[in-house]
């Protein structure tokens, strides 16, 4: 039992603790004088009619359901369904979410905590209902109060659908930082953007990628609070004016920011922060005058432009339109963040270049860069500081992650966009690398390279404004995400700046939420762990598993965490059966790679292989076959819309599910599928079962990754390139525990060159039975396997798949190997999950407050609990 649960409830005994009072203060960051007598009347009835928690009992859960369904739903008892379920139980959880988020954010207040702003494009947050009811330590209560109404919990909690908030490693790093930042009591924000449609839904027709619209909002949100009271003007477009000695920008349009509120429990703590995600609306919500005259699509532009800022995650920018839209974005979410942080810190009256005492804010990669340009021009145009006091404070308060060392991914915008969309800023900009290129050339005169290489515009036709300098340029510290890559981000991207200011660089290794990928999405594992260490605070110190290691050969634990891995791979094939309506064998060893399909991601050298293997299996003797391991391989991930080549990779591997599947000749010895519309919920079920996961990006292209340390905190083995994330997983786990093969960073330049001029030819007699396979079209037609094979040629194998693939097949050998010794790989298997402490995001986060942030834990304790009564009158007696 945890100790927020305990205080509640002594649940072995089914008795309610002694009545006590929620955090009671005056609620004001500021001192109030003069009060009146009516006012103070006034407080001391709120104060005694909220004083209370709701119950946690099961009648009084069922009856605060069940009043959601009548008074909330509107429904009645004959219309009572799973979906009405879910949404009442969620609306009751969101309550008493409510009720502490309210009192940590009054703590806070009274406290002048120093608060962490973090600024991501996305939050890929899961589904929320089972994360709530863990985190605050109900699931218990809930599921017997939703089962006494008629329901199953799991079938209420598979009604709710995942929030379009985010597609890939980048979301899920940003929600799990913010479930470490509520468990380990850090005051902090989430701000992004409240996407109507998500990135897009995907579905998988005659094997190709088809793109629809997500809806995930059609149902609405019932964790989401409209703050109508919350909104900021966000201006685009217009001119700059110098009035009076100072810069006025006016004109153009301007589009309202409204903020979406969603609670974030921590853990076993009483701290609930909050995730704050901007709508976009119209500044003039109709036109009524446009509409008298008959100009009815004219009465309503406004309002239809203003709207689609928010519509959809990363709308596709292969053209001018949508380039124009990707920067409205990422303004009008860092616009509407800084105005609300800048009241926030302005509730006590104290000057703004003091800012930085009470605000960090993070930039998770460049999306939001522009904040640094938008904090400047808000100081000096709205508040009237001076450029210098403006620069300090802003340089004080920023500091960014970078997340890739892919050339594409370091955003840039056109001078020319930015002047048209955002003409202060892009002043702002030229000033600030005035200065700064002024500052380089003293120390460094005649050297125009340098200058060249270090400036924030990048000379070209057009010119282009190179926002990961501009955030290096502007931020206190910037930091990598593995030691791999913080090592490539001072080295390959910004050497030059590293060698003026090493100090301002660092590494902090990514981490994973034990709670969500463990605890809720493996409880059959998190019993096993949580029973050989003999309590659960595993789940917020990851380094008490270490203790697992203690009884590694005792065939109890070996049995057990065998058992709870068979238990994962029978949920998976169950959900494969239902999509696919393929039953597959659960003794195979099940390998898995789920990613973002991009060609540095190398799924291609992942299907290659595949065909390989199944080649081999149809040259066996059956003999031969009676010592093959059989295999099901599971692909999942999106495409980006207008990623051509990442298109044709999901149709061949659709292709050649197609063939390998239907091969009867093969059997249960190969099974490929490709799971669409991949998100938390389907990775919540796959991850779990994993036996081994891909993770085989060219060395030096992958910044860290997060799904290697899900796979291997839920009983997986890797098989990787020396990149990202995987070398420090190897030091922890050990170098038997994951099977290494291909190039390694330093050796890929040289690889490259070798292949592209013909220095090295690639020998391999399975790859040019691949290659004649695809080429005779049998997987997929000439539009696909044109440009695959195309790609492969030496002279444009840029991410070296043809060179690494001798050594990835001899990876996958030694995996079968191993895999046949059953005992021990469940013992690799135990080794590597009691040593993966170093890769919960809690650990992250300590690091970053410690060496980035420099703030500290205030965890919010009430000095006492008690429960919401209806029967209790405002005065505390009752009836």
């Amino acid at each position: 039992m945890n100790r927020r649960t305990a205080s509640f409830q002594d649940l072995a005994s089914g008795t309610v603790s002694a009545p006590e009072t929620r955090y009671s203060v005056t609620g004001y960051s500021t001192p109030q004088d003069g009060q009146s007598a009516q006012q103070e009347e006034r407080n001391k009835l709120l104060q005694s009619l909220m004083s209370q928690y709701l119950a946690r009992d099961v009648t009084s859960i069922q009856r605060q359901v069940v009043n959601h369904v009548e008074y909330t739903l509107a429904r009645t008892r004959y219309n009572f369904d799973a979906l009405a379920a879910y949404q009442a139980t969620a609306l009751s959880m969101r309550d008493r979410l409510i009720e502490s988020w309210n009192d940590t954010q009054v703590f806070f207040g009274e406290k002048d905590v120093k608060r962490v702003y973090y600024l991501s494009l996305e939050f890929l947050m899961g589904r929320y209902l089972q994360n709530g009811l863990m985190n605050t330590g109900v699931k218990s209560n809930f599921d017997a109060a939703i089962k006494g109404l008629g329901f199953g919990l799991e079938e209420v909690m598979d009604q709710e659908r995942d929030p379009g908030l985010g597609n890939g490693g980048l979301g899920r790093l940003a929600a799990c930082f913010m479930d470490s930042l509520a468990t380990i009591n850090i005051p902090a924000w989430g701000y992004g953007i409240r996407y109507k449609y998500g990135m897009f839904y995907q579905l998988i027709k005659e094997g190709y990628q088809i793109e629809i619209p997500d809806y995930w909002l059609t149902r609405g949100n019932p964790w989401e609070i409209e703050r109508l009271d919350v909104t900021y003007p966000v201006r685009f477009y217009g001119h700059v004016e110098y009035v009076d000695g100072k810069f006025q920008w006016s004109g153009g349009e301007v589009v309202r920011a409204v903020a979406y509120d969603t609670p974030i429990p921590g853990y076993d703590t009483y701290n609930t922060l909050n995730l704050r995600l901007w709508n976009a609306g119209p500044a003039k919500e109709f036109d009524l005058d446009s509409f008298s005259k008959g100009d009815y699509f004219g009465a309503i532009a406004q309002k239809e432009n203003s709207e689609k800022v928010s519509f959809v995650l990363y709308p596709n920018d292969s053209t001018e339109a949508g380039k124009e839209l990707r920067l409205k974005q990422q303004f009008f979410f860092v616009s509407a963040t800084l105005q609300d942080v800048i009241r926030r810190f302005r509730k006590v009256d104290r000057p703004l270049t003091e800012l930085h005492t009470k605000v960090a804010i993070q930039l998770n990669d460049t999306h939001p860069t522009i904040g640094i340009v938008e904090l400047m021009r808000q100081l000096m145009d709205d508040f009237g500081l001076g450029w210098s006091d403006a620069w300090s404070t802003t340089v004080k308060v920023f500091s960014y992650t970078n997340h890739t060392v892919l050339p594409e991914a370091l955003e840039k915008w056109s001078v020319p966009l930015m002047e048209k969309l955002l003409p202060r800023h892009m002043q702002i900009i030229y000033e600030i690398n005035r200065r700064h290129l002024e500052a380089m050339s003293s120390k460094y005169p005649g050297d125009g390279e340098k200058l060249q290489r270090m400036s924030i515009i990048e000379d070209g036709y057009p010119k282009m404004v190179r926002m990961a300098t501009l955030a290096v340029v502007g931020s206190h510290t910037v930091n990598g995400v593995a030691e791999i890559h913080s090592g490539l981000v001072k080295t390959r991207l910004f050497p030059d700046f590293f060698k003026e200011t090493p100090d301002k660089f660092c590494n902090m290794t990514n981490g994973v939420t034990p709670r969500r990928w463990v605890q809720q999405a493996n409880p059959a594992l998190f019993a096993v762990i949580s029973r050989w260490v003999e309590n659960e605070d595993w789940v917020v110190n990851m380094d008490l598993c270490r203790q697992l290691e203690d009884y590694i050969d005792n065939a109890d634990l070996q049995r057990d965490f065998e058992e709870a891995k068979l238990e994962n791979k029978k949920r998976l094939a169950a959900y494969i059966e239902k999509q696919f309506g393929v039953k597959i064998n659960t003794n195979a060893l099940f390998d898995i790679q789920i990613k973002r399909i991009h060609e540095y991601k190398r799924q291609l050298l992942n299907i290659l292989g595949v065909v390989a293997r199944y080649n081999l299996i149809k040259r066996m003797s059956p003999a031969e076959r009676q010592n093959m391991v059989p295999r099901v391989i599971l692909f999942g991930g999106k495409a980006a819309a207008a990623y051509v080549q990442a298109k044709n990779i999901i149709r061949l591997i659709n292709g050649v599910a197609s063939v390998v599947n239907n091969d009867s000749d093969v059997g249960d010895l190969l099974k490929v599928f490709f799971m669409p519309n991949y998100n938390v919920t389907l990775a919540e079920i796959m991850i779990p079962a994993s036996d081994i996961s891909e993770h085989i990006s060219t060395a030096g292209m992958e910044a860290s990754g997060t799904s290697n340390m899900k796979f291997v905190m839920n009983g997986g083995l890797i098989i990787g390139t020396m990149d990202g994330a995987n070398i420090e997983i190897r030091e922890e786990t050990g170098d038997d525990n994951m099977f290494v093969f291909g190039l390694l960073t330093e050796e890929i330049d040289d690889a490259r060159n070798a292949l592209k001029y013909g220095h090295y030819k690639v020998r391999d007699s399975r790859l040019d039975e691949v290659f004649e396979q695809i080429r005779s079209n049998r997987f997929c037609g000439s539009d696909v396997s044109e440009p695959i094979l195309r790609a492969l040629q030496p002279f444009n194998d840029y991410y070296l798949v043809t060179r690494d693939f001798g050594s990835y097949m001899e990876a996958h050998d030694r995996v079968d190997k191993a895999f046949l010794d059953k005992t021990g790989w469940i013992k690799k298997t135990i080794q590597s999950v009691a040593r993966m402490g170093k890769f919960s995001s809690d650990r992250t986060i300590k690091d970053y407050c410690d060496r980035i942030w420099k703030t500290e834990a205030a965890p919010f304790v009430p000095s006492s609990i008690t429960y919401k009564d209806p029967s209790t009158r405002a005065n505390g007696t009752t009836k």
